[in-house]
């Protein structure tokens, strides 16, 4: 049975569904980072909020863990690069506290135009400043958002709602998808410079650090309002703070905030500026909810295989898990064959799908045949990984598809290019069991087994013979025997299912027959 730990606070929810799905849970929050050392090699997955930083010193301690769990939709506190290298699943919530944040965010803009926060104080500390606080209207005013994913379209629509105007600025929002949210997509440049309001909802990335920059706040009208949500370290708030005292910034709303929890801060006690201590998720609903899925999550990647919100790993559905593991398999073994029989280094890796599987989920596939195709080399590559390695080795990658799905069977073919040549292999799934149906340019129909022999020869009479007596004058068992040529008399590839290994003298001695041109063993 598999087994995670809670260690952050969250709903009682989460236990609920582990439980009821047959994981074993405990629930140990406030641990120290020693303590989490000492405890987490138990345990298959760890669920976290805010509150516990899987580093990578705790994650090289997890011999055991299979996924980290975020109840909620920043991974800022999980060292993701160790956990992909170490085949960990990352994944998180995105959607579950998605509302509760964007109306956290309209919440803030009108709090900062109206500056609701310091009139109610100064009204219940006894004074009347009616005269001290003229607000703006939100009404027919461009709001610029930064980040229109998730949260930034459900700000986008509550916007409009409002009566305003939306630019947008998100690398990933194409033309179709704004035209949809209403907005209209513009350049970061172009929302400094027309905006009567900005609110952020990006992630913090390098390209993103400290994007309300003193440069880029001189970009803005007089009179800007700045709201951010989403996550500290994208407001330079040195510079805001500037620019909130010569007043060329009315008001600014942070919920977020670049060192937390926040005790200090350059901003505090500016003039109008309102802090909260990062209630964008806190709400009753939201909680509940990224509980909940992030339980959910973890127990179909647990039990069934099913990977749901990942952030270093292609997502498998639940639905999808049953039909693809096969072909996930066979993707795997034709990955790890080639992996054993190349004789040196790959410079590019081709998969082809053809058939009825182009119309599947690929990406989980092209994981696990590179996986496979790297372990040689690389015996710590897994699905997880394998994708970011290729990458950091220079070896180019390719998906193609051929859609016959009417007319072909489904085939998988990994083709690696070499300094030498081009090699591929291809294979398909029949009655449920994975095949070879091509090998290096020749027809076969080859079962996986788990030792297997290659040889390629000359197309000559006797060779099978030869090769069969020295096998057998070794006490080695012929399980199977598949053979096929390029053409007559030309070059000729056995693939021999054997029972058990082979000495380095055996194959010594198959190397040695006439006609051979090479020998490998393939093991897995």
């Amino acid at each position: 049975m598999p087994k995670v730990l809670i260690a952050d606070k969250m709903s009682v929810s989460a236990t609920e569904v582990f439980k009821n799905r047959g994981v074993d849970v405990d629930v140990i929050t406030g641990l120290t980072k020693d303590e989490l050392i000492k405890i987490i090699p138990e345990y298959d997955g760890l669920a976290v909020r805010s509150s516990t930083s899987p580093d990578a010193e705790i994650i090289t301690a997890a011999k055991n863990l299979k996924v980290i769990g975020r109840a909620g939709i920043g991974v800022d506190n999980i060292h993701i690069p160790s956990a992909t290298d170490r085949g960990i699943v990352v994944m998180n919530t995105p959607f579950g506290n998605a509302v509760t944040t964007a109306e956290h965010a309209i919440a803030m803009l009108f709090s900062a135009a109206r500056q609701i926060p310091s009139a109610s104080n100064r009204t219940q500390n006894g004074e009347w400043p009616k005269s001290d606080f003229k607000g703006v209207e939100l009404f027919n005013k461009t709001l610029g958002i930064i980040g229109c994913g998730n949260i930034g379209a459900l700000v986008a629509e509550r916007a409009l709602a409002l009566k305003m105007k939306i630019i947008a600025f998100d690398p990933y929002l194409t033309p179709e998808r704004a035209v949809k949210l209403g907005v209209e997509k513009v350049d970061i440049e172009t929302v400094f410079k027309r905006a009567d309001a900005i609110t952020l909802h990006t992630p913090l990335v390098e390209s993103t650090r400290n994007i309300v920059s003193e440069e880029n706040l001189a970009l803005t009208k007089k009179g800007v309002i700045i709201v951010n949500c989403a996550r500290g370290g994208l407001v330079d708030e040195e510079a805001l703070k500037a620019a909130l005292e010569s007043g060329h910034v009315r008001a600014a709303a942070l919920d977020v905030f670049a060192v937390e929890p926040a005790k200090t801060n350059p901003l505090f006690g500016t003039p109008n500026f309102i802090a909260t201590p990062h209630l964008g998720a806190s709400t009753l609903e939201a909680q509940e909810n990224v509980a909940v899925q992030i339980a959910e999550q973890m127990s179909d990647y647990l039990l069934t295989g099913a990977v749901s919100n990942a952030l270093n790993t292609p997502s498998i559905t639940a639905e999808e898990a049953p039909r693809l593991m096969p072909w996930i398999d066979l993707a795997d073994k034709l990955g790890t064959m080639m992996g054993q029989l190349l004789q040196t280094p790959a410079k590019s890796v081709e998969l082809t799908y053809k058939g009825q599987i182009t119309q599947l989920n690929t990406n989980p596939l092209s994981a696990a045949a590179l996986a496979g195709l790297l372990k040689t080399a690389m015996p710590e590559a897994n699905m997880v990984s394998a994708p970011s390695l290729v990458k950091e080795r220079g070896i180019a990658f390719k998906e193609s598809y051929i859609d016959e799905s009417e007319r072909a069977e489904s085939l998988i073919r990994i083709m690696v290019e070499t300094d030498e040549r081009k090699f591929a292999i291809v294979g398909t799934i029949y009655r449920g069991e994975p095949r070879i149906v091509r090998l290096f340019g020749v027809s076969m129909d080859a079962a996986f087994t788990p030792h297997m022999l290659y040889v390629r020869n000359e197309d000559r009479p006797g060779f099978v013979g030869q090769l069969g007596n020295l096998l057998g004058d070794a006490k080695i068992n012929i399980a199977t025997f598949s053979m096929g040529r390029m053409e007559v008399g030309g070059e000729a590839v056995c693939l021999v299912a054997i029972d058990g290994g082979v000495s380095e003298v055996t194959l010594k001695s198959i190397r040695e027959l006439n006609h051979v041109k090479i020998v490998d063993l393939v093991s897995l």
